[in-house]
């Protein structure tokens, strides 16, 4: 795709309210799947509040800056998010070494992402992935997050069933605000509830603190080298699944190579990496964010309009997401999600011959199994493809 190619940019006439909502629903599904986690990391490190908020604000400034900057270049909903796993992976490795030096590993990692980027070897990995699969492998990585909505109703039962009732009736009237009058309807039936409380907030800035990278063997292969296999195979990979899967072609390599960029300039001031969202994306390039998919990149710009005032409030977004029922955030995050699903499990089964290969896919990456230390998404399309190769093996 070159700039000959691309539609005249009008961001502004190219939004709608829905792009809007799809934005906000991406960042707050993005912030409140791993946000705890990198509090707990960093308490667990030792690290101080001020580290802390740090963190969080390089990591927002990244996504934002490359969420509004790659979808303006490419007119395609592209959207940035840290590494969930990444977060989770540093919980009982950040403590094992010195701060300096875990900054030093996690520009070790963004080394590494530039140059899996700029050699173009993910991008010929991706290209040698079966649609079928690739969507099979959306869909698993899709299908908890779906779920957890139902999951939710055993919880808040009154809550769940409003949302969910408003959103099929909404959906039926008109499609493209279902998701929304889902939100709206949930935020006032949680006040009613007296689900929602804003007891612990507080609005302060976040001020970025440097911190002097160091080099060391251990951090390296105990935090870089795991972070970025963390990041390939369970950010980037099913990220760029996710946009193949909606019918957006853009090239893999030079997402790659701007997110290792920024992650390398990040790194001093807490970020362990930013990558391809997967789960939050699909929110940004499904039907409900926009109903003109050459119009969607307009709901990932939004998520980074959010991501950049969350990251400078970034000090007191734990407080402002638990104000917000856990139910809330799960179920509007689901509703968001089942245009995605929907398309993911159409186009895995959509070729005779691959189906047993992409159920397969679908399966072990629903199962959020975890081997040696590597994700499902990764096991998943390993999976699927080796099915594939057996099954369609040519005889002579």
């Amino acid at each position: 795709m070159n700039d000959a190619t691309l539609p005249r940019l009008h961001p502004l006439t190219d939004m709608s309210p829905s792009a809007v909502v799809a934005g906000f629903i991406a960042m707050m599904t993005g912030y409140t799947s791993s946000l705890v986690l990198m509090f707990q990391a960093g308490q667990a490190a030792g690290l101080s509040s001020g580290q802390i908020s740090s963190w969080i604000w390089s990591l927002s400034i990244g996504m934002a800056v490359c969420s509004i900057g790659l979808s303006l270049r490419y007119r395609t909903p592209i959207t940035i998010a840290w590494s969930t796993p990444g977060a989770a992976l540093l919980i009982t490795s950040l403590g094992g070494v010195r701060y300096d030096e875990a900054i030093g590993a996690y520009i070790t990692c963004a080394v590494l992402v530039i140059i899996c980027g700029m050699t173009g070897s993910f991008e010929r990995l991706v290209k040698r992935i079966p649609a079928s699969l690739a969507a099979a492998l959306l869909a698993g990585i899709l299908f908890k997050i779906g779920s957890e909505i139902f999951v939710a109703a055993q919880h808040r039962t009154g809550l769940v069933i409003g949302m969910f009732a408003t959103y099929l009736i909404v959906k039926r009237l008109s499609p493209r605000y279902a998701v929304s009058a889902a939100l709206v309807i949930g935020t006032l039936l949680s006040g009613l509830l007296g689900l929602l409380d804003f007891s612990g907030f507080a609005l302060e800035v976040a001020v970025p603190v440097w911190t002097t990278p160091s080099f060391s063997l251990a951090a390296t292969i105990s935090i870089g080298i795991p972070l970025f296999v963390v990041a390939m195979t369970s950010q980037n990979m099913p990220g760029i699944a996710v946009l193949r899967a909606d019918g957006y072609t853009v090239p893999a390599s030079p997402l790659i190579t701007t997110t290792g960029v920024a992650s390398l300039l990040l790194a001093p001031f807490g970020s362990h990496g930013i990558n391809l969202a997967a789960i939050s994306a699909a929110i940004c390039t499904g039907p409900h964010a926009h109903e003109d998919p050459k119009k969607r990149y307009t709901a990932a710009m939004w998520c980074g309009i959010f991501y950049g005032i969350a990251g400078i409030f970034g000090a007191t977004l734990a407080a402002l997401f638990a104000s917000l029922p856990k139910e809330l955030v799960l179920s509007i995050a689901a509703l968001a999600l089942f245009g995605s699903i929907i398309n993911g499990l159409t186009i895995a089964m959509s070729e005779a011959k691959e189906r047993e290969a992409a159920l397969v896919t679908f399966m072990v990456t629903a199962s959020g199994m975890t081997l040696f230390s590597v994700g499902s998404a990764f096991w998943g399309i390993v999976a699927g493809v080796l099915t594939l190769m057996i099954l369609n093996w040519k005889t002579r």
